[in-house]
C-alpha cells in the first residue's frame, strides 16, 4: 500500500511540474522567424542587397524588439521600433552593401523580450561578382577581306 501511494505521490510532483513548464511557456511574447538564413547565391557589384527576414509573434503578449547588432558596417538592418501584438507579422530588413566583389556571409543578431528565444541570429551569404563588361560586335573576318565597312 505504501508503494502505492509513494508511485501516485511522484506521479502527481510529475504533473504538477509539467504544469508548471506548460504555464510558463504560455505566458509572454514569442518571436518565431520563417527562416533565419537567406542565401543570395550570385549577385553582381551594385545589384540590391536587401531581403526581408518575417516574423510573428506567436505569444501572447506584445512582442518588443531591440536594435539588432549586425556583425559588419556592411550590413544593415531595420526594424519595427513599435510592439508587435500578439498574432502580428512583421520584417526585418537586412541591407548587404554590394560594392565589393567577393563572397560574404554576415549575420545580425535579434534583441528581444521573446520569453524562450530573446536573441535570435539571422544570417545572409552569397557572392557578389563584377558586372560582366559591354562586349561589342565584331566584324568577321575570317574569310580574308579587310575589316573597312563597303
Amino acid at each position: 500500500m505504501k508503494k502505492i501511494v509513494f508511485a501516485i505521490a511522484i506521479l502527481f510532483s510529475m504533473v504538477m511540474v509539467n504544469a508548471q513548464d506548460d504555464a510558463k511557456k504560455a505566458n509572454g511574447p514569442e518571436i518565431t522567424f520563417k527562416e533565419t538564413i537567406h542565401d543570395y547565391g550570385t549577385i553582381f557589384v551594385d545589384d540590391d542587397g536587401a531581403y526581408d527576414f518575417e516574423f510573428t509573434n506567436t505569444g501572447n503578449e506584445p512582442l518588443i524588439l531591440s536594435k539588432p547588432r549586425s556583425s559588419c558596417g556592411c550590413t544593415v538592418p531595420s526594424w519595427p521600433k513599435e510592439p508587435i501584438l500578439p498574432g502580428e507579422t512583421n520584417s526585418i530588413k537586412v541591407t548587404y552593401n554590394t560594392h565589393k566583389a567577393g563572397p560574404f556571409n554576415k549575420t545580425v543578431t535579434v534583441y528581444s523580450n521573446s520569453a524562450t528565444s530573446a536573441n535570435v541570429m539571422l544570417r545572409i551569404k552569397g557572392t557578389v561578382n563584377p558586372k560582366p563588361g559591354e562586349v561589342l560586335p565584331e566584324k568577321d573576318n575570317s574569310n580574308g577581306t579587310s575589316p573597312i565597312n563597303e
